[in-house]
């Protein structure tokens, strides 16, 4: 279904004060916005924020950051923020091919794709968010020892990330095609597009994947 677009969304999403409107600024010194030296954590791509608007609550020793591009999205997402009142929660208003001008070099801990879009057709490979390109940038700003967890209702796609990951040399350190019914579902923090997909009986593929050293 096509996005609607509004016109007063960019507006409000530049005028939001959880949104980081020079990230480049705080590139290197995240933890000066924050406050704290807690962990940070990355989703990219949003959605509409019911992940982060829920685990920011539960983990309060966690910096948390999404990462959204289309403004009309990223507008729900702060809107349930604000709902949240969570002061370790804040946006990046930017695509993820940016990454890198507003993280430094092993400055972040964990990075969240969460229904990445699967660009099914082969010509579009490299649009998706575990492909090889990708996975250089987020080597770059994690941490040694930094993870990528991803989950996914597209089997293809988790195939794909599968074996990028580890062409790339990431370690997976957990998998599964149905994450509901795994040992890993413990803790787990559902999205929207997650909540949907359960209820129509479609299993969730999930892994954890660490660094390369």
């Amino acid at each position: 279904m096509r996005l609607r677009r509004k016109p007063h969304a960019k507006e409000a999403v530049r005028n939001h004060p959880r949104v980081v409107t020079e990230p480049e600024r705080c590139r290197g010194k995240w933890h000066s916005l924050f406050g704290n030296d807690g962990p940070l954590y990355l989703e990219l791509g949003t959605g509409k924020g019911r992940f982060l608007s829920r685990v920011c609550q539960t983990t309060p020793e966690v910096n948390w950051i999404g990462v959204e591009r289309v403004e009309e999205v990223l507008l729900q997402a702060l809107r349930k923020a604000d709902e949240s009142e969570c002061d370790n929660l804040h946006f990046l208003w930017m695509d993820v091919h940016q990454l890198d001008e507003a993280f430094a070099e092993r400055e972040v801990d964990r990075i969240y794709l969460h229904f990445s879009d699967p660009w099914p057709k082969k010509r579009h490979a490299k649009r998706r968010l575990t492909h090889s390109a990708f996975l250089e940038r987020y080597k770059q700003v994690l941490k040694p020892g930094g993870e990528i967890r991803l989950k996914t209702d597209n089997e293809p796609f988790f195939d794909f990330s599968l074996e990028a990951l580890e062409e790339a040399g990431y370690r997976i350190l957990e998998s599964t095609r149905d994450l509901h019914h795994s040992p890993y579902a413990e803790g787990n923090v559902t999205t929207e597009y997650e909540e949907k997909f359960t209820a129509k009986g479609i299993p969730i593929h999930y892994l954890r994947a660490r660094r390369p050293d």
